[in-house]
């Protein structure tokens, strides 16, 4: 790399962090707008459905259904009392990711990061503007339930936020795995062919 290499990608940074923080929101809010109008749907028309005695709608035959669960705790419905607990970590995750956001120089990070926000910003609204679930007290903010309504068999019900964390996951794993650090840099002791 010669010194005027070093130079042009010095003045590439600066101008392209801004970009990728768009990027990173821009993902956030595609999946913020999805994941609310599909758990829209979802109440609106699978809620009826299920709490009716109806049975859940196949897809794909048994291995993909649309049902309808309030999920007042996390994943395979562990820790049902402790929602607020839930709705503060979101809102932290969200902090930490918008703080780092500003730090990024690679597109498939900012992707990543915006996806995990998007998903988690996804649930949390859940968790502020629903009521808690059915036979619940009301306790306060941040208790409400969570919309979910896509069902594979032996794996929890989850919704779109649910997929976009996981998906952001495992992106995150495997750009680490190739060395790509958020900067976009190949990280220390990566050759530039990976």
């Amino acid at each position: 790399m010669t010194d005027g290499d070093a130079t042009e990608a010095a003045q590439e940074a600066p101008t392209k962090r801004p970009r990728l923080i768009w990027v990173t929101v821009g993902v956030a809010l595609g999946v913020i707008v999805l994941d609310q109008i599909t758990k829209a749907l979802a109440l609106a028309y699978l809620q009826p459905r299920i709490y009716g005695g109806g049975e859940p709608i196949e897809i794909l035959g048994p291995v993909l259904k649309l049902t309808f669960t309030e999920n007042t705790g996390a994943a395979f419905g562990l820790g049902s009392g402790f929602t607020w607990v839930f709705a503060l970590i979101a809102l932290v995750v969200a902090v930490v990711i918008l703080r780092t956001a500003r730090r990024l120089g690679s597109v498939a990070w900012a992707i990543a990061l915006g996806g995990l926000l998007g998903g988690a910003l996804g649930n949390l609204i859940d968790r502020v503007v629903r009521p808690p679930g059915i036979g619940e007290a009301y306790a306060g903010p941040g208790q409400g339930f969570v919309v979910d309504f896509l069902q594979l068999p032996n794996w929890p019900i989850f919704n779109v936020a649910d997929m976009a964390i996981v998906g952001s996951a495992i992106l995150m794993v495997l750009l680490t795995i190739r060395g790509v650090e958020l900067t976009g840099k190949p990280a220390a002791g990566v050759g530039a062919d990976g």
